[in-house]
């Protein structure tokens, strides 16, 4: 990080820390930087009433929210923390959660939560099965009718396959004008396997309000348990299933697919919220068509980031697509 970078979140932290002390009165004793997440800062600030993380949205990045749509989402947080799901309940100020400071950064806080952050990868049967009845257990209280929100539909329309293979036939076609060949075949990857897809096998798919953002850098556990369900920025009318396919191949996936957590988070789900058979395959296929364009592209990727390890999920699902139903039998 250049030098600039650090006085310019030295001066952001200053101007929330006032913000924090004019809303809420606090006496900060320690701030200490969490260097987690994509563009935005967050803090965890040590104060005389307990310790708080503190959330700053990166002015460019949060051009890509609604205010409205960010106050919703902490609202139902809010709710689903009240109703009994482990997430934190974010802290409002005259009846708002999404504030702006005196230079207008906006910002959010939240009690800080315990817990440790278990690698991609790394999920073991115990903690996967309760990371499925949190998961079970947050759709089935975010779809109770409580929400009166009108949705016009699913977030994520999947495009015709025609439009999804052009797609990939522009990629691979940059990748190969910059002299990426080593992109090429991964590109290439991606389009064989769009050739074997059809829309139809979506359709069984449920559609309601979900998490959207449920991969390993916004879960928390303890020994042997979830502790906290983060970050709801996301939250919007979707698939839920999406939500499982994304904790699944975040925590199941390593060099292949382990069954025995995908199984223990299917068990765990079905605790608190009904799966058809064949649910979780649909959603995981799902997943790959919505997340591989983002991932695979025609540009060189950057390594020891999260990004990374997305492309591995993308360029495994493609690899393994044909074989996804057998391996996963009836999940």
């Amino acid at each position: 990080m250049g030098e600039d970078s650090t006085i310019q979140e030295q001066a952001i932290l200053e101007d929330l820390l006032r913000a924090c002390r004019r809303n809420w009165g606090w006496q900060v004793r320690e701030v200490v930087p969490i260097k987690r997440g994509w563009m935005n800062l967050k803090w965890r600030i040590v104060t005389d009433e307990g310790d708080f993380l503190l959330k700053q949205y990166n002015r460019e990045r949060y051009k890509l929210y609604a205010p409205d749509d960010l106050q919703f989402a902490f609202e139902q947080q809010s709710r689903l923390h009240d109703t009994g799901l482990p997430c934190p309940r974010p802290l409002a100020h005259q009846d708002r959660i999404l504030l702006e400071s005196e230079r207008g950064e906006r910002f959010m806080v939240m009690p800080f939560c315990a817990g440790e952050l278990v690698p991609p990868g790394r999920g073991n049967t115990d903690r996967m099965h309760s990371l499925g009845r949190a998961t079970g257990l947050m759709h089935r209280l975010l779809n109770d009718g409580s929400i009166g929100r009108a949705a016009s539909g699913p977030q994520f329309r999947p495009p015709a396959r025609e439009e999804r293979l052009v797609h990939w036939d522009a990629v691979r076609a940059q990748a190969a004008a910059a002299g990426r060949g080593e992109l090429v075949a991964a590109i290439e990857r991606q389009r064989r396997t769009t050739e074997t897809i059809t829309l139809d096998a979506f359709k069984p798919l449920r559609t309601g309000w979900a998490h959207r953002d449920l991969w390993a850098d916004n879960v928390l556990f303890g020994e042997s348990k979830v502790s906290a369900i983060l970050d709801f920025d996301r939250l919007k009318y979707d698939y839920p299933p999406l939500d499982m396919a994304r904790a699944i191949l975040s925590y199941a996936l390593d060099e292949t697919l382990d069954v025995l957590p995908a199984e223990a988070f299917v068990a765990g789900y079905r605790e608190e919220c009904s799966l058809g058979e064949g649910e979780l395959t649909a959603a995981l296929q799902l997943l790959w068509y919505l997340e591989s364009p983002w991932w695979i592209t025609a540009e060189k990727r950057v390594r020891g980031t999260p990004p990374e390890r997305f492309a591995k999920e993308m360029e495994w699902m493609a690899t393994h697509m044909e074989r996804l139903r057998e391996r996963l039998g009836h999940l």
